[in-house]
């Protein structure tokens, strides 16, 4: 092995045997998509670190019970919300991301947790040269977001007044918010904060 080759992870060989329609199932499935049968369905167990599939449930880690809806109509339920509304739902979120993470000891894993919301479609993980964590607006509304951020980067609730309605007429507040979240102007499409930021070798 050269010596910047990169070590394979050691692999398991599993056979399961499944129904007819099932596999003509997974066979339209990856013509569809555009990949191996068999790529498709370690896509499929990949699932498995981060959802629970039970007979007419699906569960995350915590057991709590999930729903699966478009993106779009959870979105458009937000920005109905008021704004501190919206700061409180996007801290739950962060919580519970977190109630996971920490579950398996990565609470204080940027990265982990990142890759979590990731592969739970939240948004795609993008980081710029910096670190710097790019969410897309589509995610949610401005102060959905920040909250939800703040409670997975900072893991704690962000500070309620930092709403319109609470910072209008007063500047000291305003002050506050602009030096405590720092907006980067780094794409018009996503959202990208100086806090949000992942450290480097944030593997453990």
């Amino acid at each position: 092995m050269s010596k910047n080759a990169i070590p394979k992870k050691p692999t398991k060989v599993i056979t399961i045997r499944i129904d007819k329609e099932l596999n003509e199932n997974l066979d339209k499935m990856n013509k569809r998509i555009g990949i191996t049968k068999t790529n498709l369905i370690k896509n499929y167990l990949e699932l498995s670190k981060y959802v629970i599939k039970q007979k007419s449930a699906l569960q995350s880690l915590n057991d709590r019970d999930l729903v699966v809806v478009k993106r779009s109509f959870l979105r458009n339920l937000i920005e109905r919300l008021d704004e501190s509304e919206q700061l409180n739902f996007g801290d739950k979120l962060g919580v519970f991301i977190n109630d996971i993470a920490r579950i398996y000891g990565k609470q204080e894993n940027i990265r982990y947790k990142v890759d979590f919301c990731d592969n739970l479609g939240f948004f795609s993980s993008i980081l710029d040269d910096d670190n710097n964590l790019l969410v897309v607006r589509k995610f949610g509304p401005k102060k959905f977001v920040e909250a939800f951020l703040w409670r997975l980067f900072e893991q704690k609730e962000l500070n309620p007044n930092y709403i319109e309605e609470e910072m209008k007429g007063n500047k000291s507040l305003r002050q506050k918010y602009k030096s405590q979240i720092k907006e980067l102007d780094i794409s018009s499409s996503h959202y990208s904060y100086e806090f949000a930021k992942i450290p480097e070798n944030n593997d453990e």
